[in-house]
């Protein structure tokens, strides 16, 4: 896995297990190496979304109208950077396969304006052992170098499945 443009380095990931998450609530992962938010990611996220608001790509009007004085990134372009946060916080190392289950309490506290650099911790909320998976219940915290408050906070659901439950129902 390679970084996001502008953001160095990756950090370690805390290796562990299935088993091994089970006993793990409440502990703390993180912090994420810095990743850059540069117009063109955001300018690369409106065309995607097709939600191209001036306050995303209209640096001029944004100087002129906008509280931030400047661009600012999509509350969900942060919250899209959960997945790759995620990746360079944990490592299930017996796990074949994860998916993102899904999320709760999203809440974007401040703006990330265009330049800053956002990184990630988490907390290792909930675990739930089933019979062919183990959910985790991550407590993200996105914050930024421009920002006293963090720019996103959610909660995101994963499930780890080993190879012996590689049979799934849809």
């Amino acid at each position: 896995m390679s970084g996001a443009k502008g953001s160095g380095s990756l950090s370690t990931p805390w290796a562990t297990t299935t088993a091994r998450l089970a006993t793990s609530t409440g502990r703390q992962l993180g912090p994420t190496t810095w990743r850059l938010i540069e117009q063109e990611r955001i300018q690369l996220f409106a065309d995607a979304t097709d939600d191209h608001q001036w306050i995303h790509l209209d640096r001029d009007r944004a100087a002129r109208q906008s509280p931030y004085g400047t661009t600012i990134a999509h509350g969900f372009l942060t919250l899209s950077l959960l997945s790759a946060f995620g990746e360079e916080l944990l490592d299930v190392t017996d796990a074949s396969m994860a998916i993102n289950y899904g999320l709760n309490r999203v809440r974007f506290p401040a703006p990330a304006p265009v330049g800053c650099r956002v990184r990630a911790t988490a907390t290792i909320d909930k675990v739930s052992v089933a019979d062919i998976h183990v959910e985790v219940l991550l407590g993200f915290v996105l914050e930024s170098d421009m920002a006293s408050k963090p720019v996103c906070v959610a909660e995101s659901v994963s499930r780890f499945y080993t190879a012996q439950s590689n049979t799934l129902s849809m």
